[in-house]
């Protein structure tokens, strides 16, 4: 099993949460309000404890659940802490109407983000494709990652299989731009008659 840290106290935060803590992961939940950070942890029990914000985060895998206009922001004022850690982003970077991305062509939200982190730190991008609430009603779904160091990714897909999911690597750190991409696409299928209880998924043949 892993040892995880949660930035962020949000529905997708409290989804990766929960699952990780019913199969079996330590879970530390890290928020700037400290006190909702407390409720949270002991609302999911088991191995789940709180944080302090801006202090080293106790799992070696650290997972950015908070917005992507806030994200490098909060990721930089943990500094050398994340100093030899594997850091997942998980968030999209789609504009206000999502029908388009607000990174530049040639670039991700994960390698911006990436530029935020110590050298040490590895980014690899996860779950940005799920809802969080579909994440939180349970099941086998696919999560698709990205990152230039096999070993953090090796790592990932551990902790994602620990969670029942199934990890599918879509390349380096720069494929995130295409799974960024998939934020726009998801919600354009859910406003256009398939509603928001979906999931993307890889059907390998035989």
């Amino acid at each position: 099993m892993s040892s995880i840290s949660i930035i962020g106290l949000g529905g997708m935060a409290r989804a990766i949460a929960t699952r990780a803590v019913q199969s079996g992961n330590t879970v530390e939940v890290i928020g700037r309000d400290a006190a909702k950070a407390g409720a949270l942890a002991a609302e999911l029990g088991g191995s789940a404890t709180a944080g302090a914000f801006g202090a080293t985060p106790a799992g070696d895998i650290v997972v950015c659940a908070v917005p992507y206009a806030s994200a490098a922001r909060v990721l930089a004022q943990f500094g050398d802490a994340l100093a030899d850690k594997i850091v997942i982003d998980i968030s999209n970077t789609f504009n206000a109407d999502a029908t388009g991305v607000l990174t530049p062509a040639g670039t991700s939200g994960a390698e911006e983000i990436a530029k935020a982190v110590p050298a040490g730190a590895h980014v690899v991008k996860a779950f940005n494709t799920v809802f969080g609430h579909v994440l939180a009603q349970g099941g086998r779904l696919d999560v698709f990652i990205a990152g230039d160091d096999a070993d953090a990714k090796k790592r990932v897909s551990t902790f994602i299989e620990s969670l029942g999911l199934r990890p599918l690597d879509a390349g380096d750190l720069a494929a995130a731009r295409w799974l960024e991409a998939v934020g726009p696409l998801l919600i354009g299928l859910a406003n256009h008659g398939a509603g928001f209880n979906i999931s993307l998924g890889v059907t390998i043949a035989d």
